[in-house]
């Protein structure tokens, strides 16, 4: 059974930083997409940011463009998410998913229906 374990959330003040990371127990890790969802108390979960397989490609929710930046190293099995100019409305709780279809050609998905596997879940908290 593939675990994902996230680590690095935390209680930040507005316009600081956190970096996420997710640790795979995934063999072949470095063949799927992996995505960082957010679900605040009250509203659906979204997809903040994802990244291809290969590292190549990456997608942005609009609401973080600029701001987080997601990146993988599949020699680790880790994807991160670094997160800067950090704002309220990005409270939430992160979690890390892989892609249900390996070596997916296109873009990543953006529903959560495309991915299967699922952390535990990290807290952020950004206080005004």
């Amino acid at each position: 059974q593939v675990q994902l374990v996230e680590s690095g959330g935390g209680l930040v003040q507005a316009g600081g930083s956190l970096r996420l990371s997710c640790a795979a127990s995934l063999r072949t890790f470095s063949l799927y997409n992996m995505g960082w969802f957010r679900q605040a108390p009250g509203k659906e979960r979204e997809l903040v940011a994802a990244i291809i397989w290969s590292g190549g490609n990456t997608y942005y929710a609009d609401s973080v463009k600029g701001r987080f930046i997601i990146s993988r190293d599949n020699t680790k099995n880790t994807v991160s998410l670094q997160m800067n100019n950090l704002k309220p409305e990005d409270t939430a709780v992160y979690y890390c998913a892989t892609d249900t279809e390996g070596l997916r050609s296109g873009p990543p998905p953006l529903s959560p229906a495309y991915y299967d596997q699922w952390g535990q879940g990290t807290q952020v908290t950004v206080s005004s």
